[in-house]
């Protein structure tokens, strides 16, 4: 189960969820400037979510403790799941909001896109990864098909419609790189506040 823990007026949110699997502590603030604390116990994952953090400018603190010695699998996605539920309880209303993001990143030889619309409605679509990325282990721990998986629990979460495109690559390591930095650079203009919109950027009134 998730608990909600109280949250201040910006845009911040504080969750704990605890299974027989995992415990997750996480905290961001959307408002932030990139700053990471993250432990995961899978080394790798907390690279991924610290460069996460870093180029969506969402401040994020996350202690993870499981059943590593088992698999990475749990630990990383229950920490994806509370990130989800953490933008979408911090984003609120979504008033005022920019909703829609867009982000082309390259890793050296790898170049990924991401779409993000901040619609309320969850959809993950990830294209373009060579077949192999799903059998790879990096770092030791983190199998290359996690990446996908992190990223369709937390647009389920989110309440968010994403797609993920992996257009070159050959690097295990660049190749989920890349994706999560362009995660978090869409990420950052959907979530980001335009003085210019008034209300729900919506025709429905409401996301």
């Amino acid at each position: 189960m998730t608990d909600k823990i109280a949250t201040d007026e910006h845009r911040t949110a504080h969750l704990q969820r605890s299974t027989k699997e995992s415990s997750v502590d996480l905290w961001l603030d959307l408002d932030g400037t990139g700053e990471a604390q993250v432990s995961t116990g899978v080394r790798f994952y907390d690279h991924m979510l610290d460069s996460f953090a870093r180029h969506s400018l969402i401040d994020l603190k996350v202690t993870t403790t499981g059943d590593t010695d088992i698999d990475a699998h749990h630990s990383v996605e229950d920490t994806a799941i509370v990130l989800g539920d953490a933008v979408r309880e911090a984003l609120g209303d979504k008033s005022g909001i920019s909703r829609f993001g867009d982000a082309l990143v390259p890793l050296d030889e790898a170049l990924a896109q991401a779409v993000v619309d901040v619609a309320g409605r969850p959809f993950f679509v990830h294209e373009g990864e060579p077949d192999a990325q799903a059998y790879v282990i990096i770092g030791g721990a983190y199998t290359g098909s996690l990446t996908q998986h992190v990223f369709q629990s937390f647009a389920t979460h989110a309440g968010i419609a994403l797609h993920v495109r992996l257009l070159s690559g050959r690097d295990p390591h660049h190749i989920a790189e890349c994706q999560f930095k362009a995660v978090a650079r869409a990420l950052r203009f959907a979530v980001e506040r335009d003085p210019r919109v008034v209300g729900i950027p919506s025709a429905k009134g409401a996301l």
